[in-house]
């Protein structure tokens, strides 16, 4: 009955023993996915910040294409050549000291 009891007391141990193990080990598991988790949020909203800039730049550069094209087509608009651009010198804003060259 001792060699039983003995065996009973030591496969309870065992089990106690494996028991702590494996928590030891989920714990450790769960704090390296959660660590992982934070760097993927971190990469996702870094990659949600590039998206919202390329969306604006995208949105910008065809409101100048559109400008651009509806110039062209519909207004029959073009660039003037150099010899048809002439600079126009303004007045000094007021309390501006001109200096003579």
């Amino acid at each position: 009955m001792t060699s039983l009891r003995w065996v009973l007391v030591a496969s309870i141990w065992m089990a106690l023993f494996g028991s702590a193990v494996g928590v030891i080990w989920s714990k450790h598991q769960a704090r390296m996915l959660f660590v992982e988790l934070q760097r993927l949020e971190k990469q996702r909203d870094q990659l949600d910040v590039e998206w919202a800039q390329w969306r604006l730049q995208q949105s910008v550069d065809a409101a100048h294409d559109r400008i651009e094209r509806v110039a062209r087509n519909d207004l029959k608009m073009s660039a003037p050549q150099p010899r048809q651009v002439s600079l126009v010198r303004t007045a000094a804003p007021v309390g501006a000291t001109e200096s003579s060259p």
